[in-house]
């Protein structure tokens, strides 16, 4: 919990609420933009992909959520989760688009 504190306290003057656009119907952001419904709406976000640990769904009566419960550092190995995740995405494009976020930013690189 120390460290989730910590990164709210650093990252708090940033202002990362705006995915960014990776392919049709695909976007990718921060938590802060997983928290921005506003936005989320206006892009046709329906679905939203979390891979981070302790983020709960924000918004669970207006996305449906998916969420993969890891430390969003740098020497967690993601990929054997790929296979789901492309599924999730894959299904969200049918209908709409979908946001994948961590927390932090380390599994966006």
């Amino acid at each position: 919990m120390d460290d989730l504190l910590r990164a709210i306290k650093a990252t708090k003057d940033i202002k990362d609420d705006i995915p960014s656009q990776i392919e049709e119907g695909l976007y990718l952001g921060s938590v802060e933009a997983a928290n921005n419904k506003t936005l989320l709406k206006s892009l046709n976000v329906t679905h939203i992909l979390t891979v981070a640990s302790s983020v709960p769904p924000a918004y669970p009566n207006d996305f449906t959520y998916k969420t993969f419960d890891l430390h969003d550092r740098g020497d967690v190995n993601i990929a054997q989760f790929f296979d789901d995740c492309f599924g999730f995405i894959n299904e969200a494009k049918r209908t709409g688009n979908v946001l994948v976020h961590c927390f932090a930013g380390r599994s966006r690189r």
